[in-house]
């Protein structure tokens, strides 16, 4: 064979082993955007800590400067909701729905609950509401803020799997704002798809990687609540796996249950005039927020991080500190600001199983990491994100059973009292308001042409 031959030969089988021009640069495409996930997140990150870390400095400044949340906090929750309806429509919220949402949707329309302005808002909103005591987490904003990346990188690449990157990108930005890469990919698989998609699991795997090696580079490798030393030792011990299963489930069903119906509710009455009529709602619920947190000495402001972490490490939490954060978070989430319910939910469920460990004379760790994952599973009704999560995020590989147990229970409880999941009955609402504003815009134009 000439030698111009050979060479055609092997450069034929070269592209065909390491692909085109074209699809390296797709690749480089998708893994900047992943690496750019891991960035922001941990920016994020950082951000929303110096603003909590504001609010709790103004707060206890001075003699009086705890009343100071009487006037920060409605008035901060009125600049949010005003901002985000003016500004940054469908910014509101988690996050999590309108990724959700937005794999349901057509193409032309995804571009309403996800693209960089609204990952923008989303950052500088939530971060607003932490610097006025807002009971909200960064944790669900991350999920729409990744996907929000990923779903412009599926654009720039001229790329065609755009659900399978809104869910990379949601996996992705629940691993770097948890550090905890399994539970991202659980939360893609169980949560975000409920369904197993094999075609996106390579997609899925490399952003959350991606987005890890990130984060782990710019934030160090840590435990999200640091190691924890818990196993049950006792019989009362597995009374805990009871009563935190049902008793968190019940809860979290409980509170799933009124944010959908009091959503609907709300958005009924707010429709003659939704940003008068949502501003002024938020500026009630602050208000609420403001009270409940000054009664509770500043424990129920921020994202209850610090009281999880409190009860973790064995340390018993208030009795009705769970009521008050829960209360605190149900009111920041009608209030419609951005803002996410991971982290509230994970103090609840905490301070939760303190009181229960406490009542039981059992191991307050154990109970509180119980606690969490029976009251999170009840809520977002996905027990794998659940146990993958709580396990990840506290070390507790000796209590991995009664995770798994508690979670379980929790999930089954909720799905008794409540059917409907809450983060997906949530993006239903953004897939018809979606709908509504494509038709709309539709019938202008074709009002429009009509005229010409």
């Amino acid at each position: 064979m000439p030698v111009s031959g050979r060479k055609s030969k092997i450069m034929r089988r070269s592209r065909v082993l390491l692909g085109s021009r074209r699809l390296w640069r797709t690749r480089l495409v998708f893994w900047l955007g992943a690496l750019a996930i891991g960035v922001v997140s941990v920016g994020f990150a950082e951000l929303a800590d110096l603003a909590q870390g504001a609010f709790v400095s103004l707060s206890s400044t001075g003699r009086w400067g705890f009343l100071l949340p009487i006037a920060l906090t409605p008035a901060g929750f009125m600049l949010s909701a005003y901002l985000a309806i003016k500004l940054f429509p469908n910014s509101q919220g988690s996050g999590i729905p309108q990724a959700i949402a937005a794999r349901h949707l057509p193409e032309g329309d995804r571009p309403r609950l996800l693209s960089l302005k609204i990952a923008f808002g989303k950052i500088a909103l939530t971060v607003l509401g932490l610097f006025s005591g807002a009971s909200i987490g960064r944790e669900g904003p991350t999920v729409q803020v990744g996907a929000s990346i990923m779903l412009t990188v599926a654009r720039l690449g001229d790329m065609q799997q755009a659900r399978g990157l809104i869910l990379a990108g949601s996996a992705a930005g629940i691993a770097a704002a948890f550090n905890t890469p399994l539970a991202g990919i659980v939360f893609a698989i169980e949560e975000m798809s409920r369904t197993y998609e094999s075609r996106a699991n390579g997609v899925v795997l490399t952003a959350v990687i991606l987005s890890g090696l990130a984060a782990l580079g710019l934030s160090g490798s840590y435990s999200y609540f640091g190691i924890a030393t818990a196993a049950p030792t006792q019989l009362r011990d597995w009374g805990l796996v009871l009563l935190c299963g049902i008793g968190g489930g019940a809860l979290g069903a409980g509170f799933s249950g009124c944010a959908l119906y009091a959503g609907q509710r709300v958005r009924r009455w707010a429709h003659p005039a939704p940003l008068k009529r949502m501003v002024l709602l938020a500026g009630i619920c602050g208000l609420a927020v403001a009270a409940i947190g000054i009664s509770s000495g500043g424990m129920t402001f921020g994202t209850g991080y610090e009281q999880a972490r409190h009860a973790v490490e064995g340390n018993a939490v208030p009795p009705m500190f769970f009521a008050q954060k829960l209360a605190a978070s149900f009111l920041s989430m009608m209030s419609a600001i951005p803002g996410g319910i991971f982290a509230p939910s994970l103090a609840v469920g905490a301070g939760l199983g303190s009181t229960i460990g406490s009542a039981l004379g059992s191991s307050i760790t154990l109970a509180a990491i119980l606690g969490m994952a029976g009251y999170f599973a009840g809520v977002v009704q996905a027990p794998m994100t659940a146990f993958v999560i709580i396990l990840e995020m506290t070390g507790a590989h000796q209590a991995v059973v009664p995770i798994m147990a508690v979670s379980m229970l929790g999930y089954l409880t909720s799905r008794l009292l409540s059917r409907d999941p809450l983060y997906h009955g949530l993006s239903r609402v953004f897939i018809a308001a979606a709908i509504r504003a494509r038709r709309a815009t539709e019938k202008s134009t074709d009002s429009t042409t009509h005229a010409i």
